[in-house]
């Protein structure tokens, strides 16, 4: 991405998915229309995404998530050994229905919509995760390209449920091997095929630092079976740094956010990424991409003992709010975090996606693109003055 200016405006993945495309895509579940006549419309909101990112003025896109059902889920598709589930499926097999049924509630997650990618045997590649979504995008776009895939801990933890998975894999660690393979060869195949970024989103941590101990949600069922959430964090840094192990020529980056499925903010996690960061820092990846537009992401002051160890991709409005930001609020963020890290060191992006379930858009494709582009706002004044 040598050719991008200073400040590079980007996204973090998803985008709002229309009214048509979420009846096609839960046909094609059904088996009720081909993979083929499902890409018929999906081609067609690529596009569209495809135009209104460009619209808006962004520097490296995506195609908006647009044939997944979710930021993970869709690896069903493209895996062997895993069945889709919905949360109110997996209440059957939970050591505690009534714990979870409650918590699920007081979260806001509707159970009934939202599906998890469940290991029921041995895992294996039957298609490359999203080599089918960048071969599209590079028809159609000469603007960098970014591809998010889950990461390692996020797939092996939300992956592995007890009653389901241990016959294939007695514990998530035997798991967690298969998955960082498939991902390698994953991460190979899309730098080869001329993707600029992969992000490998890893959400589940902020449930491992915030989230109280016992509890379940829909983002990663298995979470009463973890350890201290120091030995998950350990495990998270282990199994992203074997994944990327030896692999160069591509730019990388993990996204943590606490949250995305409801517009309720008092609903979603928050606390500061101190507890985090010396996790984050060990990774080895380019870019930490991360939720700041939000209060509940805390202070900028966290980041002044891991100045400029990385590039971060800073969220500078938030996905879930029907007002759009005005670009003088977010050029006085970008100015704080310039205390401790370089101007060519920063990515300005939104805090997470705005489509990140497809049943449950936090907002419109107009409002996704008027964020977008006063992103674009900030990044010339910013532009303006620093280059």
């Amino acid at each position: 991405m040598a050719n991008t200016p200073l400040f590079p405006v980007t996204v973090v993945g998803s985008w709002p998915r229309s009214a048509d495309l979420i009846r096609a895509l839960r046909r094609k579940e059904a088996g009720e229309i081909t993979l083929a006549e499902f890409n018929e419309v999906a081609d067609d909101e690529v596009l569209a995404c495809i135009r209104a990112q460009e619209a808006a003025g962004a520097d490296i896109i995506s195609d908006g998530e647009q044939r997944r059902d979710n930021f993970y889920s869709f690896a069903v598709d493209k895996l062997n050994g895993m069945q889709l589930m919905k949360v109110s499926e997996l209440l059957d097999y939970s050591s505690d229905r009534a714990r979870m049924e409650e918590v699920l509630r007081a979260l806001d997650v509707p159970s009934f919509a939202i599906k998890s990618p469940i290991v029921i045997d041995t895992i294996s590649k039957r298609h490359g995760l999203a080599l089918d979504e960048l071969a599209f995008m590079k028809e159609h776009t000469d603007r960098a390209i970014m591809v998010p895939i889950p990461g390692p801990y996020m797939l092996t933890r939300s992956g592995w449920f007890e009653g389901l998975s241990d016959k294939a894999y007695p514990s998530p660690d035997d798991l967690a091997r298969d998955v960082v393979e498939i991902l390698r060869e994953e991460i190979i195949a899309l730098r080869d095929h001329g993707c600029d970024f992969v992000q490998l989103d890893e959400p589940t941590l902020s449930q491992v630092v915030f989230g109280e101990e016992t509890t379940e949600t829909f983002m990663c069922a298995a979470l009463p079976n973890r350890r201290d959430p120091t030995d998950e964090l350990e495990m998270a840094v282990r199994l992203m740094n074997e994944t990327l192990d030896g692999i160069d020529g591509i730019k990388t980056g993990v996204h943590v956010c606490r949250g995305n499925w409801s517009k309720k903010e008092e609903v979603l996690l928050q606390g500061n990424y101190g507890p985090m960061l010396p996790y984050l820092t060990q990774m080895n990846i380019d870019r930490l991409v991360l939720e700041c537009a939000t209060p509940r992401a805390g202070e900028m002051a966290v980041f002044q003992e891991y100045a400029n160890e990385k590039e971060i991709g800073l969220g500078v409005v938030n996905p879930r709010t029907d007002d759009v930001e005005p670009a003088e609020q977010i050029v006085a963020r970008v100015k704080e975090l310039m205390q401790y890290f370089d101007p060519d060191k920063i990515y300005l992006n939104p805090d997470c996606g705005f489509g990140t379930f497809a049943e449950r858009n936090v907002n419109t494709h107009d409002m996704a693109a008027k964020k977008m582009q006063v992103i674009t706002e900030a990044a010339e004044i910013l532009r303006a003055e620093y280059e």
